[in-house]
């Protein structure tokens, strides 16, 4: 039996690499004579250079970038052909803002991977976008590529107060002949009521009664650099990252669609059986854009079956279904919470171990 193991990274536990791993190797305990075909997934977010480095190979290239506050942060680039990849959270994930205040939080050191990027030679460059723990609307990275204000771009949103004019020319010439690619599958506007701020700041430390203020710094740097752009979809995606990119002509693209088409998912899918997946919490959220709801996409469009594997399952039979899903099994509901996080890659090949009983012929 061909089995194709799909899994996005089960959050704050195991990258992507790392769980597709400890589902082959469940799986085999079980059924040593199925072959296995690991293609670990990504939407954009953390992760998305590592799994397209382990599926395409290429050259990563270490570099140091300017962390939210400053600090020199350890990124990569990988080159793969005339295509470089980059991956926003390394230089301003969640966990490089925790416990400080995201209001002052830059993007500097993104714009600084693209400038590392460019310098490969490279004729275009994906930025993959997710996990952000900035809410600037992508000023930081302009400012790195040479954009100019009437006022500070590099010191987080709570430096527009006194925002004046912002000139992006040199910035766009800075990247001129580049192909910019934007690969994240939020499609929020920049600002407003369904905008970054209002969508994601809570989960990046913006406390309620901050919304409106830190909104409204927003609205005022994107009336200073361009107000139609911020209405565009994806403007949103990242604390506004997705808003600068665009500024500079760049393409937005589907986080999961590109990697599904870079790593040749759905030929491989024609040659599984059946194919697995997974996240840390399936629930009905994965139909916007996650790994899960792609993946059994492109497992339904092949005629074949399509099994989760997760942390916690919330989604019942139903919603299940409605996400292309055959069955989802659950870590906690077979090992228990604490053993889950303990060891999550052990309880996660105990889990496979599991359904493989069921689905391995």
């Amino acid at each position: 039996m061909r089995v194709l193991v799909a899994p996005d990274k089960f959050a704050g536990t195991l990258t992507a690499v790392e769980a597709a791993r400890a589902i082959a190797a469940g799986w085999a305990r079980r059924a040593p004579g199925d072959e296995l075909d690991l293609a670990p997934m990504s939407d954009g977010g953390p992760g998305f250079v590592d799994v397209l480095h382990e599926t395409l190979g290429g050259e990563l290239l270490a570099v140091t970038v300017s962390g939210p506050f400053g600090a020199p942060t350890p990124a990569t680039v990988l080159v793969v052909g005339d295509t470089a990849y980059v991956e926003s959270a390394q230089a301003c994930g969640l966990p490089l803002v925790a416990g400080r205040d995201a209001e002052r939080a830059t993007t500097t050191g993104v714009g600084e991977l693209v400038l590392a990027a460019a310098a490969t030679g490279a004729s275009t460059v994906v930025v993959g976008l997710g996990g952000s723990g900035t809410n600037d609307g992508g000023a930081g990275l302009l400012s790195a590529l040479g954009a100019t204000a009437d006022g500070v771009l590099d010191a987080g949103p709570a430096a527009f107060g006194d925002l004046g004019t912002v000139d992006l020319a040199p910035a766009r010439a800075r990247v001129a002949g580049l192909r910019l690619v934007v690969a994240t599958d939020v499609d929020i506007p920049l600002a407003g009521l369904f905008g970054a701020t209002k969508t994601f700041g809570p989960q990046k430390g913006i406390v309620e009664d901050r919304l409106v203020t830190v909104d409204g710094w927003l609205e005022r740097f994107a009336a200073a650099a361009d107000r139609r752009t911020a209405l565009e979809k994806g403007a949103g995606a990242a604390g506004g990252l997705g808003f600068a990119l665009l500024c500079l002509g760049g393409v937005r693209e589907p986080g999961i669609e590109l990697v599904t088409a870079a790593v040749g998912l759905a030929e491989r899918a024609r040659r599984a059986d059946l194919v697995l997946t997974g996240e840390g919490a399936f629930d009905f959220s994965s139909r916007s854009g996650k790994v899960p709801y792609g993946v059994a996409a492109v497992a339904q469009e092949a005629l074949r079956p399509c099994v989760a594997l997760a942390g916690q399952v919330l989604v019942g039979s139903r919603e299940m279904r409605a996400l292309g899903v055959e069955s989802a099994h659950s870590l906690v509901d077979l090992v228990g919470e604490e053993r889950a996080f303990a060891d999550p890659a052990g309880s996660l090949e105990a889990l496979a171990e599991r359904v493989a009983r069921t689905w391995s012929r």
